[in-house]
């Protein structure tokens, strides 16, 4: 008997065997296919809607853009920018730097717009947006892991065929310049519909089409998704974004053989469960058990352990393994409970705490980090100079005639300008956190670029105080006047932030006798 049923669980095994290689074969066949459709379309979905997403950042800006492209195509030749730029920062500065000495007291967008600015104006304001947009375009192909990225603008020509220009380039390539390595603009290709039939459909209807646009270059084999940019019934041009076809296939590969090996694992437990049809009856319990806990892993109902312990019947290992799991699943429920209880009050705790946190540290008129924020800032940095040296600095910015502005206009004027020169320290030292640690006292702790910078912050500063003074478009409490003085520390004078303090408290109120001695000449 023993025999026979070793001969019968053998054929089994071998006619299962067959089967689940079989079965496998195919399954893996018709699976690829299939991944190769679906996971095409969806990464077609993807890199198209990261299309949409660059053309609806370009739509939040298109007055800006059409302005900026139109003077490309004509001044891409002449525009001077490094080939290794990291951000667009400094010529965001340069060109407000000029705007206000060009247009002294002058809102761009609003009173001067683009085509309104010098020659010199529009060269750097377009080599700013052009560091923006190219940025923004790489920052895409890096984060969504896309094979290129780009942005062109198409003429057409009288034979059908058209003039393709590269106007963001997420792919930096290098010229030589008077300022030495400059980035190279303006690349042009001939490109046919024959050739390039995507490409030329979405630009000739101005609509994205359900496919791709196939290259094979040096660049390797790609697919293209173009998404046509209109702006106010004008094409502009196309965003192209491209996947690796190898990268995609492998996806696809890799897909198929991670679903095909959990197929494979069903199979094989369905085998074990044929070939251990003979003992029925625990199989049956097992079957039972499985199907309990899973339940109970969907529902969380703990009313399951009672099913459960209808299974410790028999006193075999399998029942004492449902009693097990029924006891078990009592004890999970209860600490379940006390968990999301704890869970609850916790985060509820956390939240108040971080909510009383942001009301301690903010200044209620300003909206700006206030006295009891600069406290904690100047202990963290007080810990750390009793490491090793710290490179900061404090800079004091003190509102002249505040007491005078609250009598002679009131004190909802005097809180204006409080806000306006709080506006101003912040937007000139826009890299340091500024504080306001009394009524008319701010503090910014110096680092990095305004600490280096400083000397020019200070003269923008100042500046801006006269800019703001001569301004006859303003209530005369806005005409804000302030004393403004830094030091920065010393390792050599000074232990802690507090000296550096004094010294710059010092330095304001020397600056403020000077303005108080002028003012008097």
């Amino acid at each position: 008997m023993k025999k026979r049923s070793d001969g019968l669980l053998f054929k089994f095994g071998l006619f299962f065997l067959i089967f689940t290689v079989v079965t496998l074969f195919f399954c893996s066949v018709m699976m690829y296919l299939s991944q190769m459709a679906s996971y095409k379309r969806q990464c077609q979905d993807n890199i198209r809607m990261m299309g949409n997403y660059l053309e609806s950042m370009i739509m939040n800006e298109k007055d800006d853009f059409k302005a900026y492209q139109k003077y490309f195509m004509a001044h891409y030749h002449d525009m001077e920018i490094p080939i290794d730029f990291n951000d667009f920062h400094g010529k965001k500065q340069e060109f407000h730097k000029l705007f206000h000495e060009t247009f002294p007291g002058k809102t761009y967008g609003e009173e001067i717009r683009f085509e309104d600015m010098t020659p010199e104006l529009k060269k750097v304001y377009a080599e700013y947006l052009h560091e923006y947009w190219l940025k923004t375009f790489e920052d895409a192909q890096k984060d969504f892991n896309l094979a290129y990225c780009y942005y062109v603008t198409v003429e057409e020509n009288d034979d059908d065929s058209y003039e393709v220009y590269y106007v963001l380039d997420a792919e930096r390539t290098e010229r030589e310049g008077s300022g030495g390595k400059l980035l190279h603009l303006g690349d042009q290709y001939h490109h046919t519909p024959e050739n390039q039939e995507v490409e030329w459909t979405v630009w000739h209807t101005g609509q994205p089409v359900d496919r791709f646009q196939e290259w094979d270059n040096d660049y390797g084999h790609t697919y293209t998704n173009y998404v046509p940019l209109i702006i106010e019934g004008t094409r502009m041009g196309l965003i192209g974004t491209e996947v690796d076809v190898e990268k995609l296939n492998l996806q696809i590969l890799l897909n198929t053989l991670r679903e095909m090996f959990f197929v494979a694992v069903v199979l094989i437990i369905c085998v074990i469960i044929s070939l251990a049809f003979l003992n029925k009856v625990y199989i049956t319990k097992v079957i039972g058990l499985a199907e309990s806990v899973e339940k109970y892993s969907t529902d969380k109902d703990p009313e399951i352990s009672k099913e459960i312990e209808r299974y410790n019947n028999n006193g075999d290992e399998l029942s004492d393994l449902a009693g097990q799991i029924s006891a078990m699943i009592v004890e999970l429920d209860f600490h379940m409970k006390n968990l999301i209880a704890t869970h609850k009050e916790l985060t509820e705790t956390k939240e108040k705490a971080s909510n009383m946190q942001a009301l301690a540290n903010k200044d209620a008129l300003t909206g700006i980090r206030n006295k009891n924020a600069y406290d904690n800032e100047i202990a963290l940095i007080d810990t750390g100079l009793k490491e090793s040296p710290i490179d900061f600095g404090i800079a004091m910015i003190d509102l002249n005639y505040l007491k005078k502005t609250n009598d002679t206009f009131g004190h909802e004027q005097g809180n204006q300008a409080i806000k306006k020169l709080c506006h101003i320290v912040c937007v000139i030292f826009d890299h340091s956190p500024v504080f306001r640690i009394g009524g008319d006292e701010f503090v910014v702790i110096l680092r990095g670029h305004d600490m280096e910078h400083y000397d020019e912050l200070r003269s923008r500063f100042e500046e801006e105080m006269e800019i703001v003074k001569k301004d006859s478009n303003i209530p005369q409490w806005e005409k804000v006047s302030a004393a403004i003085g830094a030091a920065f520390f010393d390792p050599e004078i000074d232990k802690t932030v507090s000296d550096v303090f004094k010294r710059a408290d010092r330095a304001m109120y020397e600056r403020k006798a000077e303005m108080k001695a002028i003012r008097y000449e």
